[in-house]
């Protein structure tokens, strides 16, 4: 049973952006913090962004500045926005629901320099 579905993966030009959406359900949404991870090849799996239910975020230092996360309840979805993207960013970015340790099939996101 598939609970976290992502989206808008696709490739980009260095310097642009992506949005990336994760589509959950209401409960999921608001009784998780949500997050997103990310892992490029030959590499562990990282943490890029999270957001609680209350809106309070947390961003690696890497993307600090560049991306944004956020919950959309209007769609019952948690979005990161992706800016200034750099070949460094190139990886499979994953949805993860927290306190009931779900994670979506992931979505690639290449960037070429």
């Amino acid at each position: 049973q598939v609970q976290l579905v992502e989206s808008g993966g696709g490739w980009v030009q260095a310097g642009g952006s992506l949005r990336l959406s994760c589509a959950a359900s209401r409960s999921i949404l608001t009784s998780n913090t949500m997050g997103w991870y990310r892992q490029a090849p030959g590499e562990q799996r990282e943490v890029v962004a999270d957001i609680t239910p209350g809106g309070r975020t947390m961003y690696a230092v890497s993307v600090r500045g560049r991306f944004t996360i956020s919950n959309n309840y209007a769609k019952n979805t948690v979005d990161l926005l992706m800016n200034s993207l750099k070949s460094d960013d190139t990886a499979v970015y994953y949805c993860n629901a927290a306190d009931h340790r779900l994670w979506g099939q992931g979505i690639q996101v290449t960037v070429s320099s």
